[in-house]
């Protein structure tokens, strides 16, 4: 008798021990898509359903014009908060938190680059190698839907992007410095951007930010 309680109670604990462990292992959100009728909402359903065979520069530009992109405007403090937090958390190798983390992010801006491209490498880390090819795919799909349409180095082959974000992404990916950022009205809006590379030289990149704008005026008016 004695020894079946002492297995019962065993069994309970580790139940509850088990219990609780696989809870805090799913301390991780899921990212929310958005409840609007409209196509980015449908878009970002379908990347997170694995359907990432998508136009991604139309995905990008629905942003623009969706519901969700207002919503995103008044929370750009929050968004900031994430960001910055995303790194402290990468810093302590916290890869729980750094999941947790981007996913919020990406429930505000599915578009953006830096929140899938940590996502990717922390689900790497751990072994997820499901979930790291995922966001590997919409990672790569939202960045070479800018750089595979032009070269970056004059008007006529400007990089076309919706916020400014993923102007300093690229140039980070480039490994350069920016020096100094201009704004060019010539049949369009264009951010020049001088730069240093790795190298000690010197270069500009040209960014069609004609979609910044029209962003910047959907938040006036919201």
């Amino acid at each position: 008798m004695k020894n079946r309680i002492m297995a019962r109670s065993t069994f309970i604990f580790l139940t509850f021990f088990l219990t609780g462990f696989c809870l805090s292992g799913q301390n991780i959100q899921e990212i929310s898509v958005p409840v609007f009728n409209d196509r980015y909402s449908e878009l970002v359903k379908q990347l997170e359903a694995g359907k990432t065979d998508i136009d991604y520069r139309e995905f990008r530009d629905s942003f623009i014009e969706s519901r969700q992109f207002v919503v995103a405007s008044n929370k750009r403090n929050e968004f900031d908060k994430l960001k910055k937090e995303m790194f402290v958390q990468l810093n302590n190798s916290n890869s729980q938190e750094v999941i947790s983390i981007t996913k919020a992010m990406l429930s505000i801006d599915y578009t953006n680059i830096l929140a899938h491209k940590i996502l990717r490498q922390t689900y790497n880390l751990l072994g997820d190698t499901l979930n790291a090819q995922k966001y590997r795919t919409i990672q790569f799909g939202l960045l070479n839907s800018i750089v595979k349409n032009g070269d970056g180095t004059s008007f006529k082959t400007a990089w076309h992007v919706i916020q400014v974000n993923e102007e300093y992404f690229i140039l980070q990916m480039l490994g350069v410095e920016v020096l100094k950022q201009s704004l060019i009205v010539k049949d369009g809006k264009f951010d020049k951007m001088d730069v240093k590379t790795e190298d000690g030289d010197t270069k500009s990149y040209y960014f069609d930010v004609s979609k910044v704008f029209e962003g910047y005026d959907r938040q006036r008016i919201k």
